[in-house]
């Protein structure tokens, strides 16, 4: 079969058999982890485990992990994007995290439970220290969370945390006299809190961030993780070495280097000629490629990112519903499903996907209707309109080869032109994050993972009118928003959420695109299992056996 004739099916096979398919079934959410946390009796080793190594780790075993991008910085508090985090988080921490299935477990705090309506306490783990070799205090995890929610605290360190959203709600945190605890208090009950400690906000040392500048912080890493920096080469590599003193077992990987190649056929190459161990997004071409090397094998997984095409709603000719839905229309989205990714791809109409709370069953994809899509180009007053579509190149899974397709699909309306303009994914990252609307493109693609498994935590950053990376305002959006933020959960709490899921595919902010499954390329010389989150935890990998 010609490799360009793989289908999701052939794929699938090539991936793995039945192993694989069970994997890409579904992607159900880890819960919203409001319940209690159970306290650790001795404070340690109650982790995810994910790396624990029988006998000891060995004493020289090397990994390098090729993602599509370099990390933007290494400051933990300072950047939107996965590639970045995935190499900040193999020398920072959280209080919280969650395992491979999703399931929230205790990181750097060994207890958690809700006191009030509006506040949250977590039990700090005593015993770990940070890589400069002073102990963790309750300080330094309430500076940090602070550092993220509050811009005065930001602000001494010369930056406001772009993460703010990420812990929506959350109002800032102090240290509860007389215990080894942090008290987090939030805007209203802030129903998904501990899921969002899960999965954001990693801690750093208060006196090591006020004792330096931004651009050093940027530089320079010093958490309590199972990794430390060694070499930072920006725009080259990342190195770190394995912690000897790492409150857990000590990870099985004594050196990690993170690199970058953009070009999808480069990081194959590499991985195929041992020049890596670990590539990001393996294009349907080349999976047979790598499964028949003999020397690798592929990681799929359905992961939690959404891949759409934001339109800036305040500015022409995308201030017009008429208009947004019209680029909807003239999408054959699953065509580029079945021809760009081989399938390989789940095709969305809202900006939630299926299996996280607040999905709307009752919302399918938008259908191709050009003939449509013309009559509401006309009606919206636009005709003759010429647009550039802003897409990454390399971040993520045939991203040029997408956007290339649906500029080309627009451009076929007899009243749009549509172009496409190729940018560095970090350049436009910075440009989307940097707290000012009018700096980002009008028209771009960009993906967006939540590892919340809630829809608040793609609704409220990206779509509502004060959202830290939002291209939408809508006021009814933003009520629907603000209520379901201020009840505990339960059925009135979906509802509220599936309407405004409704009403996010209605007015279309958005050409809903595709859901994005992660396709890993990785050495026969290691054991890993790929996470639905696209974190790439190197404490989890071990030498094949």
């Amino acid at each position: 079969m010609p490799e360009e004739q793989l289908d999701r099916r052939t794929y699938l096979k090539f991936a793995g058999g039945a192993a694989a398919s069970a994997a890409l079934a579904g992607c159900a959410g880890g819960g919203d982890g409001t319940t209690t946390g159970t306290t650790s009796d001795d404070g340690s080793g109650d982790g995810d485990g994910d790396g624990d190594v029988d006998g000891g780790p060995p004493e020289d075993f090397s990994v390098t992990i090729t993602q599509g991008q370099m990390p933007s910085t290494l400051d933990p508090h300072n950047h939107r994007e996965t590639t970045t985090d995935n190499v900040v988080l193999q020398a920072y921490e959280g209080l919280l995290a969650r395992d491979k299935d999703g399931k929230i477990v205790k990181r750097l705090a060994t207890g958690y439970e809700r006191v009030e309506e509006g506040t949250v306490k977590f039990t700090i783990r005593d015993g770990p220290t940070f890589h400069s070799g002073e102990d963790l205090t309750p300080e330094d995890v309430a500076y940090s969370v602070n550092r993220v929610v509050d811009p005065e605290v930001g602000l001494e360190g010369g930056f406001e945390s772009p993460q703010r959203d990420q812990l929506a709600g959350v109002t800032g945190a102090e240290v509860v006299d007389g215990e080894r605890a942090v008290r987090v208090n939030s805007d209203g009950i802030n129903p998904i809190v501990f899921a969002q400690f899960a999965s954001y906000c990693d801690v750093m040392q208060k006196q090591w961030v006020q004792d330096h500048e931004k651009k050093y912080i940027a530089k320079n890493m010093n958490g309590t993780g199972p990794f430390e920096l060694t070499d930072y080469n920006e725009s080259v590599k990342v190195v770190f070495e394995r912690n000897e003193d790492y409150w857990q077992e000590n990870a099985a990987i004594s050196k990690l280097t993170f690199n970058a190649a953009k070009e999808s056929s480069t990081r194959v190459n590499q991985l195929l000629n041992d020049e890596t161990d670990i590539v990001v997004n393996v294009p349907p071409q080349d999976a047979s490629r790598v499964k028949q090397s003999g020397s690798a094998s592929l990681a799929p997984v359905p992961s939690t990112r959404i891949i759409y095409n934001a339109m800036r709603y305040d500015v022409e000719p995308f201030s017009s519903p008429e208009f947004r839905r019209a680029m909807n229309l003239a999408i054959d989205l699953e065509s580029i499903i079945d021809n760009v990714l081989s399938g390989f791809a789940d095709q969305t109409g809202q900006p939630t996907l299926e299996g996280f709370t607040g999905y709307n069953d009752d919302v399918g994809p938008y259908e191709t209707n050009k003939s449509k899509a013309e009559d509401l180009v006309e009606e919206s007053g636009h005709a003759g309109a010429s647009i550039t579509l802003h897409t990454p190149v390399g971040r993520y899974l045939k991203d040029v080869e997408i956007a290339q397709a649906v500029a080309r699909q627009i451009d076929e309306l007899s009243n749009v032109s549509c172009s496409v303009n190729q940018r560095d994914f970090n350049t436009l990252a910075g440009e989307l994050t940097d707290g000012d609307l009018e700096t980002s493109p009008k028209f771009y693609l960009i993906g967006w993972g939540n590892a919340t498994f809630d829809a608040t935590q793609t609704i409220l950053p990206l779509l509502t009118t004060d959202g830290a990376l939002t291209s939408y305002s809508n006021e009814e959006v933003d009520t629907l928003m603000s209520e379901a933020q201020s009840m505990a959960g339960g059925s009135n709490r979906q509802s509220k959420l599936k309407e405004a899921n409704k009403l996010l595919h209605d007015e279309a902010p958005w050409i809903y695109l595709n859901r994005q499954y992660s396709v890993y390329g990785v050495s026969g010389r290691l054991q890993w299992d790929a996470r639905r989150d696209e974190r790439i935890e190197a404490y989890a990998i071990s030498p094949s056996s």
